[in-house]
Formats: C-alpha cells, sequence, structure tokens
C-alpha cells in the first residue's frame, strides 16, 4: 500500500500478506462481476487502443459504513496482485497540478482508491477554521480533479476505484461514463451474506446452523453491517451455537450506535435554544 508524500508515492507500513477475496463476503454476485470486469480490463488493452478509447476503467463503490467496500479492494488487489495507491483528496496542500502528478506517476500495477469521495469538497465549506487552515495554500478544485481523471493529460492502463456513503451527494459530472464506468452498491447483509459469513466463520459446522443464524439476525428487523457481523462472530470465535443464541446482541449494539448518531450535542442544542428565544 502506498500514500502520497509530497509529490512521491511512498509504501505505508510494512507489507501484508494479500488477504483472500473470499473472506469479504458482498451480496450474491457482486464480487464476480466486478472482478470478472478488472480482469477483462487488464487483458485486453489491445481492444481499447484499436479502437481509439482511453485505456482506463473507473469504478463507484457506493453504500452503508461497515459493509466492505474498502476491504473489497484491498482483497480484490491482493487476488489480482496489484498494488494500492491511497490519496485523500482533503489533504491540506493538495494541489490541481500536484494531484496530476500524483497520479501519473502512481507505480505500474497499481489500484488508485479514493476514499470517501463525497467529503472532498464539502470538508472544505468556507468556514473561519477551514480559512485559516488553507491561508496562503492553492487547493484543488473540482475541475482540477475531473481533468485529472480523464483530461489529455491523464494517464493510461490506470484502475481508478472511489468509496463513499453518500452517492446522492455526488455530482453528476463526476460519476458520469468515461470518469466511473461500473457502480455497485455495497449494502446491508442480505441471508446470503449471513450464511456465508457463517460458514466462512465456522467451517466446521452443519450448513443448517448457517440457516438457523440467517433467519435468526433477519427477525432482529435491525440492518446488519458486515463489520458489525464479523465483531459479532469474534466474541463466539469458537463457539457458533452461543453466536446464534446471543444474536440479539447485534441488534442492541446497533441500536446504540445509532441512538448516539442522533444526539444532539448539548452546546448545539443550548445554541439552538437561544437562538430561538432571540427569535421571539
Amino acid at each position: 500500500m502506498y500514500t502520497a508524500v509530497g509529490s512521491d508515492w511512498r509504501q505505508f507500513g510494512n507489507p501484508r500478506k494479500p488477504r483472500p477475496l473470499s473472506s469479504v463476503v458482498l451480496d450474491n454476485g457482486v464480487s464476480d462481476r466486478i472482478v470478472k470486469d478488472v480482469q477483462e480490463f487488464m487483458d485486453n488493452p489491445e481492444w481499447y487502443s484499436s479502437r481509439g478509447i482511453p485505456y482506463r476503467r473507473g469504478y463507484l463503490l457506493h453504500g452503508p459504513p461497515g459493509c466492505g467496500k474498502s476491504s473489497f479492494i484491498t482483497a480484490l488487489a491482493g487476488e489480482l496482485q496489484l498494488g494500492i495507491c491511497v490519496l485523500n483528496l482533503s489533504e491540506r496542500g493538495l494541489t490541481d497540478d500536484r494531484l496530476n502528478h500524483l497520479l501519473a506517476m502512481a507505480a505500474e500495477n497499481t489500484v488508485i482508491l479514493l476514499e470517501d469521495i463525497d467529503s472532498a469538497f464539502a470538508s472544505r465549506e468556507e468556514s473561519a477554521e477551514i480559512k485559516a487552515a488553507y491561508a496562503g495554500l492553492n487547493r484543488l478544485t473540482f475541475s482540477g480533479l475531473l481533468n485529472c481523471l480523464d483530461g489529455v493529460a491523464s494517464t493510461e492502463g490506470r484502475i481508478l476505484f472511489m468509496t463513499t456513503n453518500y452517492p446522492e451527494r455526488l455530482d453528476p459530472a463526476l460519476i458520469r461514463p468515461g470518469r466511473i464506468d461500473v457502480k455497485e452498491y455495497i449494502g446491508y447483509c442480505t441471508r446470503y451474506q449471513l450464511e456465508k459469513m457463517f460458514c466462512n466463520f465456522y467451517p466446521d459446522t452443519p450448513a443448517s446452523l448457517a440457516s438457523t443464524f440467517s433467519q435468526a439476525s433477519q427477525n432482529l428487523s435491525v440492518p446488519l453491517s458486515a463489520a458489525a457481523v464479523q465483531g459479532h462472530f469474534m466474541i463466539y470465535k469458537d463457539d457458533p451455537v452461543g453466536a446464534i443464541h446471543n444474536v440479539i446482541q447485534m441488534a442492541t449494539k446497533n441500536t446504540i450506535k445509532r441512538e448516539k448518531d442522533n444526539i444532539i450535542p448539548e452546546s448545539r442544542e443550548d445554541n439552538c435554544l437561544t437562538d430561538r428565544k432571540k427569535n421571539l
């Protein structure tokens, strides 16, 4: 894995053992479609050149957090023996020219990953704090990003992945064909995923237990992310029956998390009350 430091790519941390693609369980058929598309792209550069089509491929994975978008990209890169170049578009000091240089200088046989693409420009709203942080600096522009993705100077042979939890926030120009060619929804766990994940964690148990677990999980009537299910299995690493009997714990944890996310901070609530009093 590589990260951008200045105008160069540098290896981040120690080399990791590739994660098996089978360990990231997406809904039935989703993983196969993406892998097949990437493999076909890599195997057919002549097809693109003979038709005058830029030899680039863009993918958008969207869906709720914790459902496996980034994990799948990491496993996919390992499966195809590719490296990953991770870019943070909200980084202070990132300019149009620097982004263009980084994309052009990315090593061969790597995937470019732009995570949480929706926050790249939303995070730079013109508050006093943001203005101070970027004072005196050139900044990445939206038009600059578009030109880097498919402009005259954009590189050939590039595989680019974007992820987002909020696809509705993305400008249509960013995800039009030619910039993003494949869009896949990575959502909460389906019955297929629940059973497959159970079998992955407890390979020596009867298939009937996997079915029982998936049914019990769906009876909770609470959307479950892959991260939540995996965390539950980690508690009951050697106890598949315990994982089934205590499946209610996943619903409880998810409910608590959603309630915390919906709590208005006290200071903000006080400000709202003050504003209302002023308007009376």
